[in-house]
């Protein structure tokens, strides 16, 4: 059941939620984080300037969902095991970090985030939260199957699947390897499986 207050006004159009965030994307990879503006987005997008203030509060939000969910809507992967799953989502991250878009928007990120705690807050409240509450599937699952202990601290294996593809690729700016992905998902799923 939603306890949501019943929102005001028209309803969010999707198509003007797609156009907003493609745009965003798209100057980002073009004109770097400092140079993408609330205002171009809007124009790229064909939409109000307040039409995207209803939705995020500022520029930060608005590249990090445009940026760095674009797997949170996936479903989450169900190969049967443990390791192939992570190996799924770790593409999704490898791929999501390798994209033009996010060479461009990390440093300016970073350096808003270490300036605003309160964005930070937001941004792990809004977007990372959810977005591990969704992958419980998978290690719930893996219990089941016997695949890992019961103790394992999920929120640790998260952090450190989505910090070795930041650090590599994001932060460092390798090229990923094609199976930077299955490694990494060997070596986690070694390191909590049932002893």
């Amino acid at each position: 059941m939603n306890s949501s207050p019943p929102s005001k006004g028209r309803p969010r159009d999707p198509r003007s939620h797609e156009a907003i965030v493609g745009a965003t994307a798209q100057l980002v990879a073009e004109v770097g984080y400092a140079g993408a503006s609330i205002g171009a987005v809007a124009a790229r997008a064909g939409v109000g300037k307040d039409t995207i203030y209803r939705r995020w509060p500022g520029k930060p939000e608005l590249v990090f969902e445009a940026v760095f969910t674009t797997t949170d809507d996936a479903p989450s992967p169900d190969t049967g095991t443990l390791a192939g799953d992570l190996t799924v989502l770790l593409q999704g991250l490898v791929d999501e970090f390798h994209a033009p878009a996010a060479a461009a928007a990390l440093p300016g990120l970073l350096a808003d985030f270490a300036a605003d705690p309160e964005l930070k807050a937001r941004i792990r409240g809004d977007f990372l939260a959810p977005s591990k509450e969704r992958l419980l599937v998978i290690f719930e699952r893996a219990l089941l199957r016997g695949e890992m202990a019961a103790e394992t601290d999920i929120d640790l294996v998260l952090d450190t699947l989505a910090g070795a593809v930041f650090f590599h690729v994001g932060l460092i700016g390798e090229h990923p390897d094609p199976q930077l992905a299955t490694v990494l998902a060997a070596v986690v799923t070694k390191g909590i499986e049932v002893r």
